[in-house]
């Protein structure tokens, strides 16, 4: 049993993964394919009238080019919020899912240790993760030149969907953590998607309210802020991005090694 965890978790959750995966790629592919339609001097004229906090705080100040209209609008908003809240509803169920139900009692009277349960279904967390981005970034690749974004390499492609894998690894990490700690499956995921979405607008707009450092500790912005898509791969934000979920899951065991399972 104990070497079946990461294999089960990810058979049991076939279906789910596997709708996660089609709609955000085919989400990501509806907003990339309205580039050539949007851009151009009709799209930098309506521009002009948005306040400027607007457009800084969701990249819309640089529309015209394929890299920016990607990382405004298909790596932006919805594609990584999609991904956030796979990776929190997935890391809810790791732990606190289970514990809810009652199975987890079960699953750890059979050979296999708290520690190796949450280092398997993080396991297969992050591997329902980077599946995602590998779909998203394969789709991008195949519209790529119809859609005319050859101006964005397929390189700087790759780098942009690593992060967004790492970035659902690293709000799955957190519900794991949380799931680790109180073992409420609904609380859990409704924490992580809040601190999600608070991460979101403080990268978007915590400099503009004077709260800089706030930008600095969401995952946000180290998902786009190095702008991967103009300038290829960002190891030291990916770094941040794995080194937090190796923390949080650290202390989610940590928490979760210590305490009686509810009943």
């Amino acid at each position: 049993m104990s070497h079946n965890v990461f294999t089960k978790t990810l058979w049991d959750a076939r279906r789910s993964l596997i709708g996660w995966s089609v709609g955000t790629t085919l989400v990501a592919l509806m907003y990339a394919s309205f580039f050539p339609s949007l851009s151009g001097g009709a799209m930098d004229d309506a521009l002009k009238s948005l306040p400027e906090a607007l457009k800084e705080g969701f990249h819309l100040d640089d529309l015209g080019s394929a890299a920016g209209y990607l990382g405004a609008n298909t790596f932006g908003i919805v594609v990584p919020l999609l991904v956030l809240f796979f990776g929190a509803s997935t890391g809810a169920r790791a732990i606190a899912g289970d514990e809810e139900s009652g199975q987890l009692d079960l699953l750890l009277a059979h050979p296999v240790s708290r520690t190796g349960l949450v280092l398997q279904r993080f396991g297969a967390l992050a591997a329902g993760s980077t599946g995602i981005a590998v779909l998203v970034f394969g789709g991008l690749v195949a519209i790529r030149s119809t859609a005319q974004l050859t101006a964005v390499s397929v390189t700087n492609l790759a780098a942009q969907c690593l992060n967004l894998a790492l970035l659902g690894i690293v709000f799955g990490a957190l519900a794991l953590c949380a799931g680790g700690i109180v073992g409420r499956r609904g609380l859990v995921f409704a924490t992580t998607a809040a601190v999600g979405i608070v991460s979101y607008a403080a990268n978007s707009f915590g400099p503009q309210l004077g709260f800089a450092l706030a930008q600095k500790a969401s995952p946000f912005y180290y998902y786009l802020g190095g702008s991967p898509l103009k300038n290829g791969f960002q190891w030291g934000d990916a770094g941040i991005l794995a080194a937090a979920s190796v923390v949080l899951v650290g202390i989610g065991l940590w928490a979760f090694d210590r305490r009686d399972i509810n009943t």
